[in-house]
């Protein structure tokens, strides 16, 4: 039977713009972005071409990064996205794991405390153990503490722009904003080898929730729970919905974080999804009522921001009126 339409003549391929083309110049498709034969694009650190309708890349193996920011919202290193509030210290990540838990060279402890009166945390401090080191991040600033026991591990710390860096020497870099966002880079070698609230980096993302007893859980609460630094802490019962507990901070919240899903990030959002980043925006947006209420919507933006920016999406969202930085001053 007949259908009526069009098709490629003889020995042409549909190029799906409503072209026709040789099989040597058919595109490539990626995040619904279409990309000519012979164009190059960066997934992460490597280089795919396009090459008669199929990437072709490099297979360099990449740095993880584990990101935690605001009122306790985690992407771990194998990019799985949840939240947990649990006001205590807590096994960022480490490398002291299963039966080898003794043969360690880092741990990364973050301290979350009080950002409101709802009850939701924030991280605040950040203690970093390289070896024999012990480096403390809190108020904008740190120092150095010498500790009897470990190996020495060479580190440097240098200021790029809002950020302070600390690289390690064993393949370790922490990027923190002096406020509340921490992002932690690994080199390949600790693929599967570490644990904590960040996951064990070894690209499945099901299995992040495995708990410090080596069990998978299937709630965010008991993982979490289960790698407080202290058992006097109390342990985390439910999830705090602080819009519940502030309805009069919500229209406020929604107006305020909307930005995330408007046409300034529009090149965005078929990269990275919006919704996760919108919704954990809402919420430290209600949660934040005791002062620093922009602090905690401009991180909560600038987290998806940098999301996009590691696809090649860069949006420029900061305005004089929306999270302003005076950039001649961090120069």
């Amino acid at each position: 039977e007949c259908v009526s339409g069009c098709v490629c003549p003889e020995g042409l391929f549909d190029d799906g713009r409503g072209g026709c083309v040789e099989e040597e110049d058919c595109p490539c498709i990626h995040n619904s972005d279409w990309y000519n034969h012979g164009q190059n694009i960066t997934v992460d650190c490597n280089t795919c071409t396009c090459q008669k309708g199929i990437w072709s890349c490099t297979t360099n193996a990449c740095y993880g990064t584990c990101t935690i920011y605001g009122s306790g919202h985690y992407i771990t290193f194998d990019g799985k996205f949840y939240d947990f509030d649990g006001s205590c210290e807590y096994v960022a990540t480490q490398d002291y794991c299963g039966d080898k838990n003794s043969g360690g060279s880092f741990s990364i402890i973050t301290e979350n405390v009080l950002c409101g009166t709802t009850g939701v945390t924030c991280s605040k401090a950040i203690k970093m153990f390289l070896g024999k080191t012990e480096l403390k991040l809190e108020n904008k600033d740190y120092k150095e503490i010498q500790r009897d026991i470990g190996d020495d591990v060479y580190y440097q710390n240098r200021t790029v722009g809002l950020y302070l860096v600390i690289e390690a020497s064993n393949g370790v870099m922490l990027i923190w904003d002096k406020k509340t966002t921490v992002f932690i880079k690994l080199t390949p070698d600790y693929k599967g080898k570490v644990c904590g609230l960040c996951g064990n980096f070894d690209d499945k993302s099901n299995n992040d929730f495995t708990s410090r007893t080596g069990l998978q859980e299937a709630s965010a609460l008991t993982f979490g729970n289960s790698w407080k630094q202290s058992s006097m802490c109390p342990d985390v019962t439910e999830e705090i919905k602080p819009c519940d507990l502030k309805p009069h901070r919500k229209s406020w919240a929604e107006k305020e974080c909307s930005l995330i899903l408007s046409e300034i990030f529009k090149i965005c959002h078929s990269k990275v999804d919006p919704s996760p980043f919108y919704e954990a925006c809402v919420h430290d947006a209600c949660s934040c009522d005791s002062g620093g209420d922009c602090e905690c919507f401009c991180s909560a933006v600038a987290a998806y921001a940098q999301e996009c920016n590691k696809v090649q999406a860069c949006v420029f969202w900061r305005n004089p009126d929306i999270c302003p930085i005076f950039c001649d001053y961090y120069n």
